[in-house]
């Protein structure tokens, strides 16, 4: 009987050791997850927007000779451009070059070392396992005109037209990243475009504050 008295008193001291230096410790009771609360219920949605109103809407464009082989490489870039900077908001919205920018990139074959189209980037972007052709253009005030081009049954479409200023221009996982200053110490604003299968297009998926890339160069005169 002693024995087994001082087994168990054995036994009641070592889990009390136990709980005092290796167990974890309740933190409290955890909130319960509750359902969103729908504001103002009663409130008549927002219609769709109608069909075609839209700016970055799939078009194809026009004066630009089809691509049988269905590689957009063989598309030549500067004749894409100009028919794209020529159609204008016909094909649905887009940026508006000055008169400089206009000229210079009508002078491109002449004057190549003062041509505002930027070397031209093939990547997958719908993942189809082609090459979309992607088109930057620099304007005066830093800005980037940014659009991106497919193969539809070998006619030249677009599929992107967006504006931005950015710090850097990124592909990953056939996302399209830009990430643009904010005049916020620390911060830049991150943007990501995706194939959209829908619309077929490349859509705007996420736009969010994020923290500065230590690695990304500041623009001039915000340093």
């Amino acid at each position: 009987m002693a024995s087994s008295a001082l087994a168990a008193t054995g036994m009641i001291a070592l889990a009390s050791s136990c709980a005092g230096s290796g167990e974890p410790q309740s933190a409290g009771r955890t909130p319960a997850a509750s359902a969103p609360v729908r504001l103002w219920p009663e409130r008549k949605p927002a219609p769709q927007p109608e069909p075609g109103t839209g700016e970055n809407l799939p078009a194809a464009v026009p004066r630009v000779p089809r691509v049988p082989s269905g590689d957009i490489r063989e598309a030549n870039l500067l004749t894409v451009v100009k028919a794209q900077v020529a159609a204008g908001s016909a094909l649905g919205g887009g940026p508006q070059f000055d008169s400089g920018t206009t000229r210079k990139i009508d002078a491109c074959a002449a004057e190549p070392a003062h041509c505002p189209v930027r070397k031209p980037q093939y990547r997958d972007l719908t993942g189809d396992g082609k090459a979309e052709l992607i088109v930057g253009i620099e304007a005066r005030d830093q800005s980037l005109a940014l659009w991106v081009f497919k193969l539809d049954h070998g006619v030249v479409t677009r599929i992107m037209d967006a504006g931005a200023t950015p710090l850097s221009v990124e592909v990953a996982n056939g996302d399209l990243i830009l990430r643009e200053p904010t005049g916020t110490p620390g911060y830049d604003t991150r943007t990501v475009y995706a194939w959209d299968t829908r619309t077929r297009t490349m859509a705007l998926r996420s736009m969010e504050f994020d923290q500065a890339d230590p690695a990304t160069p500041a623009p001039e005169g915000t340093r």
